[in-house]
């Protein structure tokens, strides 16, 4: 199928591309969450005519999360779960837990911007995990996990 993309997309393409993708993607993921739009001459002709507005909300976005980013640069979380004498924790952190513990800190973060590239966190200790508040901006963040005595 093809389709307008509405903005940046990691390994598709950039704001205004008409590109070809699976219809399950299209119709299941980019179309419903705002991202793109099917490419017939219509739409392109709207989406020309919208460009600049398009662009410069964009550049809003982008602006936000770049300031955002700059505050949450070299931040240090604490997030507690019980753990045993060895330091390994009875459950995990997810990036669920990572995410409420930024915002308890007041930063507006939700999970699905929370990278765990080795999975969730399973031990006592200090972790580097990547915060995507933009395709463009990726930030890390210092996860301090503390033991509690079970």
């Amino acid at each position: 199928m093809q389709i307008i993309l509405l903005e940046k997309i990691v390994n598709l393409g950039t704001l205004g591309d008409v590109v070809k993708v699976k219809d399950g993607y299209a119709r299941n993921f980019l179309i419903p969450s705002g991202r793109a739009r099917r490419a017939t001459t219509k739409a392109i002709a709207e989406f020309e005519a919208r460009r600049a507005e398009i662009e410069k909300a964009q550049a809003d976005k982008h602006a936000a999360a770049q300031g955002l980013g700059d505050r949450l640069s070299g931040k240090t979380v604490t997030v507690s779960q019980k753990a045993g004498v060895d330091g390994r924790l009875f459950g995990s952190v997810t990036n669920a837990d990572i995410a409420e513990g930024l915002k308890k800190a007041g930063y507006d973060v939700v999970k699905a911007q929370v990278r765990l590239p080795n999975g969730p966190l399973k031990i006592v200790g200090d972790h580097t995990v990547s915060v995507a508040l933009h395709t463009d901006v990726v930030v890390d963040v210092t996860v301090t996990v503390v033991g509690e005595v079970a």
